[in-house]
């Protein structure tokens, strides 16, 4: 079983609110129907969730009443893009099902304190896709707050301990710094969890409310923990997704799990 997460910047363009890449999320669900692997699919909010929850700042939890407005605003526009990436997935004769974090878990001060893994099992055993995506859900500390993407993986990652972890990104994998600002930035091929401790990354101007790259290292080293692999790789090359799947080489990062 593989645990995969369509990054925010690949199925959005994060820069205008609620776009939607139709052809993209269609060639993925070709690749993911061709290569026929058991999958939980993860989804981004990115410029369906993000623009909003920035807006209202909905992470810092409910300091103000007009924070109501926004969160329930974030949630009906992360929905609309779940039934995008539903409908794309159905197009493609797989038949996934929608498991919204809100429903299903809750956080303390942005950290999960309850979560039904069970619904994802039960739904595994039937033979459907469960897709989950980034949310804003409640806390019990804060009120409420937002429960990434990244967040999610990381615990189902915990929970089912799957063949591998893929992140589906608009770039080929992690590099010594961002490739977009930074020519001299170098690709990094392969990494274990304490080569990932020396790559300090900074949080850019675009970084949005769930922390960018600086936050998926942070996923991918407490993923590492638990002796899991993460593969990075780029969506936006035809069949990258099909052939890691599919055990092929392509270019992309893998950062291996501690041995257990």
């Amino acid at each position: 079983m593989f645990i995969i997460k369509l990054g925010g910047s690949v199925i959005t363009n994060k820069a205008k609110e609620c776009y939607f890449k139709q052809d993209v999320v269609d060639r993925l669900a070709v690749e993911l129907k061709k290569a026929n692997k058991q999958v939980i699919l993860i989804h981004g909010a990115g410029s369906f969730g993000h623009i909003i929850a920035k807006q209202y700042m909905l992470n810092n939890g409910f300091k103000q009443k007009k924070q109501i407005k926004g969160f329930a605003m974030t949630q009906a526009m992360v929905q609309h893009l779940n039934s995008l990436v539903i409908s794309s997935l159905h197009n493609h004769d797989i038949p996934a099902v929608s498991i919204p974090p809100h429903a299903i878990l809750t956080l303390s001060n942005h950290k999960l304190t309850r979560m039904n893994y069970t619904i994802f099992e039960q739904y595994l055993d039937l033979g459907f896709t469960p897709v989950s995506f980034g949310d804003v859900a409640l806390d019990t500390r804060l009120g409420f707050s937002i429960c990434s993407g990244d967040l999610l993986l990381q615990m189902l990652a915990a929970e089912f301990k799957p063949e591998k972890v893929i992140f589906v990104l608009d770039e080929d994998g992690l590099y010594s710094a961002n490739p977009k600002t930074n020519k001299n930035a170098t690709f990094i091929e392969k990494a274990t969890r304490k080569d990932l401790e020396k790559l300090t990354t900074r949080v850019d101007a675009h970084a949005d409310v769930t922390k960018g790259m600086k936050g998926k290292l942070h996923t991918i080293k407490q993923i590492a923990r638990e002796g899991v692999n993460t593969i990075l790789l780029n969506g936006n090359i035809h069949n990258c997704l099909y052939d890691t799947l599919k055990g092929k080489k392509v270019r992309s990062t893998i950062v291996y799990g501690d041995k257990i």
